[in-house]
């Protein structure tokens, strides 16, 4: 067991994906654990999980950490602030700035308040669907304010190392406008792009790959809680959305004439400045990073992709991100292995020693 930075006992309220997580991940370093949700079904799952027990008269947490849908967690903050004096409160909802503001409007105790959002999560919610590593190498951000003390913050900062995320400074603000370009306003442009499936002739569905899937895989996500989020941060989000959508006219623009001078040359513009942007995202311990890729040739039997990932270990080559492609039908599968640049040739050739076959 692990030894953790906290001592506890730390109140989770909210026992979903995120909240049982956090808990999942707390117990399994020793640190005790109080559950309570407006589901006793949802606690009574959380704690068959073994991610605490449910919440008892004289409880005295350390820390509160508040997981729940976003247009109620500042009322539910301001009763966990009044509820323990004593405790340091956080929350883990995707927008932050409108929570602290309305907090100071109902005269909360925000010297006790910070709060901070985990940018990790799963399609699926609910308790079944939590696990201890979620924010294992993930962002997690403390979004500071001048109310509280550096001390008082301390226990965040160590919840977040607990759970082995990357703690990340920024002002509520800052939080906001960023989680509306790098999450918010993907999930409406995939939504909107899934959205064309819905009379699309099933033999053009049928040509789906990873390419699509991959754009189109958040369009999975519940809209009820994306509404709220969507509300919350609306106005950054509005913002960035007109900026693609200036994006996307430039294309329609060069594609109603293609044939006219310049309309190519503007398509590849956008292309390529495309192809820049994508350079600019963070690789494996947030380090910009271009990665190389080894296309593997993988038959669809069981066991042969946890073998594949095992001798790639063996090899001793560092797997920065995979990616499957298998279509219906097909008796082999590819996965495209990403290592540094340095590592590609060395791992061609050792799996090819191996008995697997390179694409490309």
């Amino acid at each position: 067991m692990v030894e953790s930075r906290l001592t506890g006992p730390v109140r989770i309220v909210g026992a979903g994906l995120l909240g049982t997580s956090v808990a999942l991940g707390l117990r399994s370093r020793g640190i005790e654990v109080i559950l309570d949700d407006a589901s006793p079904t949802h606690v009574a799952i959380a704690a068959d999980l073994g991610a605490g027990r449910p919440a008892a008269p004289g409880d005295a947490p350390q820390l509160v950490v508040v997981a729940v849908p976003p247009d109620v967690t500042a009322r539910v903050v301001a009763a966990e602030l009044e509820a323990y004096p004593d405790a340091i409160v956080t929350d883990v909802a995707s927008v932050k700035a409108g929570i602290l503001a309305e907090l100071v409007a109902q005269g909360a105790d925000v010297s006790r308040y910070i709060g901070s959002h985990p940018l990790a999560g799963r399609e699926r919610g609910g308790p079944l669907s939590a696990r201890a590593d979620l924010f294992v190498g993930r962002p997690w951000v403390v979004a500071a304010h001048d109310a509280i003390s550096y001390q008082r913050a301390g226990a965040i900062d160590d919840l977040i190392l607990d759970l082995g995320a990357t703690l990340v400074e920024m002002t509520p603000e800052e939080h906001d406008r960023g989680v509306a370009l790098i999450s918010h306003v993907p999930q409406v442009v995939s939504s909107v792009m899934a959205r064309r499936f819905i009379d699309a002739p099933n033999a053009a569905l049928g040509l789906a790959g990873q390419g699509v899937r991959d754009v189109t895989r958040i369009a999975a996500s519940d809209p009820d809680l994306w509404v709220q989020i969507l509300g919350a941060n609306a106005e950054p989000v509005h913002d960035i959305l007109v900026a693609v959508r200036d994006d996307l006219d430039r294309f329609i623009e060069a594609l109603e004439a293609p044939q006219a001078p310049g309309a190519r040359r503007r398509v590849a513009e956008e292309l390529a400045a495309g192809n820049t942007g994508v350079s600019r995202l963070p690789g494996k311990h947030g380090t910009d990073k271009r990665f190389t890729t080894v296309i593997v040739m993988v038959d669809d039997r069981a066991g042969e992709l946890a073998r594949l990932l095992a001798e790639i270990g063996e090899i001793g080559v560092n797997l920065e991100d995979l990616r499957l492609e298998h279509s219906p039908g097909r008796q082999v599968g590819l996965a495209e292995v990403q290592v540094v640049p340095e590592a590609a040739e060395r791992l061609s050739e050792e799996l090819a020693a191996r008995g697997w076959r390179i694409a490309g």
